[in-house]
């Protein structure tokens, strides 16, 4: 008996593309979490903030730009690559919207959600500077 012989995707199968665009969805959707949220982890560790702080100032000015974020066209260029549609827009109006708002994007709302991500990581900053200053002072 003979088995047909095994093949493996080469580096330029469509599959592997598709996969890529998935991983930087992946890593797309773990930033703009880590920008939002990533204060709560800086409470519990301050040496975060050296790379919370430039994520959070990147994600907020991208978000209130109305720029799109240099992950959306590498994405696209990995889905056309993968044989698949690439989509119009940015990351947030194509992925998080849909989960958060059933209507469209629209400037408001970019400008609204650069917002709530830059006040909700001066209140959890403004907590870290609080509790630092408390535990610097003689008791």
């Amino acid at each position: 008996m003979t088995f047909p012989p095994l093949t493996f995707p080469t580096l330029d199968h469509p599959t592997l593309f598709r996969a890529a665009a998935d991983i930087v969805v992946a890593v797309h959707a773990a930033f703009v979490a880590f920008v939002v949220l990533g204060g709560l982890l800086v409470v519990r560790w301050r040496r975060l903030a050296w790379i919370h702080v430039p994520a959070a100032i990147w994600g907020v000015i991208i978000e209130l730009a109305g720029w799109a974020c240099p992950l959306t066209p590498l994405e696209n260029y990995l889905r056309e690559r993968g044989g698949s549609s690439p989509y119009q827009g940015d990351f947030v109006e194509h992925y998080v919207l849909p989960l958060l708002y059933p209507a469209y994007l629209t400037r408001p709302r970019q400008i609204w959600l650069g917002g709530l991500a830059m006040a909700i990581n001066a209140l959890l900053y403004w907590r870290v500077v609080r509790t630092a200053a408390r535990a610097r002072r003689p008791s």
